[in-house]
């Protein structure tokens, strides 16, 4: 991987260099905050933990004055503007979402490097580009995210364990409603947040804080949520998760049949995504097109009628094991709320892969990661013709779910079947018979007797446990973890708020709702060590905005059933104006060797091997 290098060693000399690092390998790091544009050394520790988090810059908001959402008036649509009922102070900002349904705040992103083996002591952290640092300009290379968009900044270990990627946007930080932006290429003329068209782009750093950005115009009108590079074997790729359009339907009929559905550009440019990665800085890109999906899904698989074209694939979570790219879905009401993987298999028969005939299958063996974006049969078909993506969606239909995991329709009024997932957020497969899932919670802030009375009695939020049945050749549910989360019990953070938030008449301070991102390691004693970042649910302007935590719980890999000792413990709960959001090993982390091993290849990288480390 040639990621660029976005931070040097200038005016150091090699024996410098050297004594750094032997320095930093000889003691703890620690309580630093590094900047990808200095010249200081830097490396990740292989084996140690990362979180990524959103910090808050204030916009330039005046109460009373400034209209909302941007852009707002007569063109290139009527959309109404209204005045900002809060200034930028943190979190009340977020009480602008009465009057901005689509509010947002572009923020830093800092990724903060944690002990894993020492419950989480604090290493150091690193920001990237962003353009509050000197030397970054409108031109530079740079990303943040949407600081209370609680499904963004998810970070995922490439397939060699090179990297660490992400997805962001290319705007200043402090802008405003970028997470429902159109992208440049992708201009959905019904979207009310028309005012600053936004790349995405696709981030990845190495162990040595180097950065590369490949900008994409998929999740336009939404968000990109979690990113996979696949630096195996030669390849050079990115797969993304999200969901695409903040429009309205657009209406038509096909064979006499009213349809209602989205621009070809949003259908295409959501769900499972493929991108080429760039070794360009993002100024020398040009334009990467359409999007270019390798990913399809459509509940016609199971036997069901056609619903919310395009939204069936609203995915969250997004993991590779065994060369296999996974799925989840959680959010929205449309589709099935489970999880699903891409069928490479490259047997398919109308429009239905040989994996899932029914929708519904396990994994080809020999499965190969995809390499190219899937070719879609079905475009260029005009709207008002019944094979176009805006009636089926993008054909073929190449993903199924995984066999044993729910197929129920998130719109089901009936009672689903229990105990399943619900709200499937991040996905960890500990071994080919083991999987762990987030699970986040259905968001109800129904509040009475200091409490959150709905996110306290849920039974499937937390940590679900599946494992694969060789008699059935089926995954079954296990159980579900969330000892310890305190689900629903409020907490306070030092300078959040306390009291009733007066916009929504509930209390500011959040509980924990369930669990989003994930990650975890296997150990020598037979059990996992999971690491999971929490979601909330408060009286606040918006949910996505509460301090959240970082929790971590060692779970007996070969239990079935809920066993009696195990709980979860908080590692770190977010400052005031920082948000957890992903959580990852570092660049460089070798699960198959031992973690000086793999210290001692990172010297190597730097000619020092031999040397007493």
């Amino acid at each position: 991987m040639n990621l660029t290098e976005t931070r040097s060693l200038r005016g150091r000399s090699l024996m410098n260099t050297r004594f750094a690092v032997a320095l930093l390998a000889t003691t703890a790091l620690g309580g630093t905050l590094a900047y990808a544009d200095n010249d200081d050394f830097f490396f990740f520790r292989p084996g140690d933990l990362l979180v990524s988090k959103a910090v808050y810059s204030a916009p330039n908001i005046v109460a009373g004055t400034t209209q909302l959402p941007p852009g707002c008036g007569p063109t290139p649509i009527v959309t109404p503007c209204a005045a900002a009922n809060n200034d930028g102070t943190y979190p009340f900002v977020f009480n602008n979402a009465n009057v901005d349904g689509s509010f947002s705040v572009a923020s830093k992103i800092v990724l903060d490097e944690l002990r894993a083996d020492k419950d989480g002591d604090f290493v150091q952290s690193l920001e990237v580009p962003n353009s509050t640092q000197r030397h970054v300009t409108a031109t530079s290379d740079q990303a943040v995210t949407s600081f209370q968009s609680k499904s963004e900044l998810a970070i995922n270990l490439s397939v060699d364990h090179k990297a660490v990627t992400f997805l962001g946007y290319l705007a200043p930080v402090a802008a405003l409603d970028v997470s429902n932006s159109n992208t440049p290429s992708v201009i959905d003329p019904t979207d009310t947040d028309t005012a600053n068209p936004t790349y995405r782009v696709f981030a990845d750093v190495d162990a040595f804080g180097h950065f590369r950005f490949t900008k994409t115009n998929a999740y336009s009108g939404d968000n990109g949520r979690a990113a996979i590079l696949n630096d195996a074997h030669g390849a050079n790729v990115h797969y993304g998760s999200g969901n695409a359009g903040n429009g309205s339907a657009v209406k038509f009929t096909v064979n006499g049949v009213k349809v209602s559905s989205q621009p070809v550009g949003i259908i295409e440019g959501g769900g499972a995504q493929f991108e080429l990665a760039s070794n360009q800085p993002l100024n020398a890109q040009i334009d990467p097109g359409q999007p270019t999906p390798v990913g399809s899904f459509n509940i016609v698989e199971l036997g069901l009628a056609t619903d919310k074209i395009g939204k069936d694939t609203n995915f969250r979570g997004l993991t590779v094991f065994n060369n296999v790219v996974y799925f989840t879905k959680g959010s929205g009401g449309n589709g099935v709320n489970t999880l699903y993987f891409i069928d490479t298999s490259g047997n398919a028969a109308n429009g239905n892969p040989k994996a899932c005939p029914n929708g519904s299958g396990l994994p080809a063996l020999g499965a190969t990661l995809p390499t190219a974006p899937m070719t879609i049969t079905n475009a260029g078909v005009t709207p008002e013709t019944a094979g176009s993506v805006q009636a089926v969606g993008v054909l073929p239909y190449n993903m199924c779910i995984l066999k044993g995991f729910p197929t129920v329709l998130a719109s089901s009024t009936a009672a689903p079947p229990a105990p399943q997932v619900t709200f499937p957020f991040g996905v960890w497969f500990a071994d080919s018979k083991t999987v762990y899932i987030a699970d986040e919670g259905s968001g109800d802030n129904t509040f009475a007797g200091n409490t959150y009375t709905n996110a306290g009695a849920q039974t499937t939020a937390g940590l679900q446990k599946y494992v694969f049945n060789e008699a059935t050749g089926a995954w079954q549910f296990a159980y579900t973890l969330s000892a310890g989360l305190n689900l629903g019990v409020p907490y306070t953070v030092t300078g959040y708020p306390t009291g009733t938030n007066s916009a929504t008449g509930l209390p500011w301070s959040p509980a924990t709702d369930g669990l989003r991102n994930l990650t975890g390691r296997v150990n020598h004693d037979g059990t996992a060590t999971i690491w999971a970042v929490t979601s909330t649910v408060s009286g606040s302007g918006d949910q996505g905005a509460d301090p959240n935590k970082l929790v971590m719980i060692t779970d007996k890999l070969s239990a079935t059933t809920l066993p009696a000792n195990e709980s979860f413990k908080t590692i770190r709960t977010s400052a005031f104006g920082e948000l957890y959001r992903g959580v990852s090993f570092t660049p460089g982390t070798d699960f198959d060797r031992d973690d000086r091993h793999a210290f001692g290849d990172l010297l190597c990288d730097f000619g020092l091997c031999g040397r007493d480390h």
